[in-house]
């Protein structure tokens, strides 16, 4: 009988270790894709011997993937053990170790960026710059050692919750936990991603729809303004006072819109965008037609 195959914290270790390197050959085709399958290799060596299986193991994980470089380490970690009773003979395919993947990267992708870039750095950055500000060298000697002993707990301690989470995930195959779970977060993901789309497509529109002649007292009068630090101190007064900055007040058609669904241009664009991935389009043909379409609808005037 063969012996059960198993990765070694040492082997979990370097794999953590490569994964520091996820955006190192980040592509728009499948963007991180490359610094992916580079993070799994000391497994797939441990785990698989022939060179027609570590090819096969490889091919699997250049498929697409994309999620904030932090938060892939518990993904990593369920890909570990998914890949670990896949060599000791588990009836597990590559559509599930993809399925399992893509349907976890989407809801932890909208949790790594609230996290780490608007809350620990901001909070470490503004300690430390406070401390630097006074004279203190201790400030930015703070930043770099609390945030990567942050990052670099947070990325092992998750590692290693997501394989041993894997392995009672591969436990269960027959009774359907791991479609379940798999089903789920896809769910969670695309509720996510979709609350994410006003937030990052931006699409305006600048044709003027009416422009229309404020009266007296409604708009600054910038000719009556005295001169110099004093007069846009005035400015400013009069602007928050709610006085116009210019003696129109001019409507766009992206005001029109926004007034009855904002963010409508931008839920158009996205869904435009998933209609074509569906028919097989190439993204770098869509990335490439949105710049084009961008250049010429600006130099006409619509945008």
């Amino acid at each position: 009988m063969s012996q059960e195959l198993k990765l070694t914290k040492k082997d979990r270790i370097s794999v953590w270790f490569r994964s520091f390197f996820l955006q190192g050959s980040w592509n728009y085709e499948r963007m991180q894709n490359g610094g992916w399958a580079f993070a799994l290799i000391p497994a797939i060596k441990k785990l698989y011997k022939t060179k027609e299986e570590r090819a096969a193991a490889l091919e699997r994980h250049l498929e697409f993937f994309n999620t904030h470089p932090y938060v892939a380490s518990p993904i990593i970690g369920v890909t570990l053990a998914l890949e670990e009773e896949r060599a000791n003979g588990a009836p597990i395919d590559d559509v599930t170790v993809q399925g399992v993947k893509i349907g976890m990267m989407g809801p932890l992708a909208g949790i790594g960026d609230p996290v780490f870039w608007f809350t620990v750095k901001p909070i470490l950055g503004a300690l430390a710059a406070s401390l630097a500000m006074s004279g203190n060298i201790l400030g930015p000697f703070i930043y770099f050692f609390a945030w990567n002993i942050i990052r670099m707990s947070f990325m092992w301690y998750t590692q290693e919750f997501g394989y041993k989470a894997g392995s009672r995930i591969t436990d269960d195959l027959s009774g359907g936990l791991l479609q379940d779970i798999t089903k789920g977060a896809s769910i969670l993901g695309m509720f996510i991603l979709g609350s994410l789309v006003n937030r990052w497509v931006s699409v305006k529109f600048t044709p003027i729809v009416s422009s229309v002649k404020l009266s007296d007292g409604a708009f600054i009068d910038w000719s009556k303004l005295p001169a110099g630090a004093k007069g846009i101190q005035q400015a400013l007064t009069q602007q928050a006072g709610g006085m116009s900055l210019t003696d129109h007040k001019i409507t766009t058609l992206q005001n029109n819109l926004d007034s009855l669904i904002p963010g409508l241009a931008g839920l158009v664009v996205t869904l435009i965008c998933m209609w074509l991935l569906k028919k097989k389009v190439s993204p770098i043909i869509i990335i490439l037609g949105l710049f084009v379409l961008g250049i010429v609808f600006h130099l006409i005037g619509l945008m």
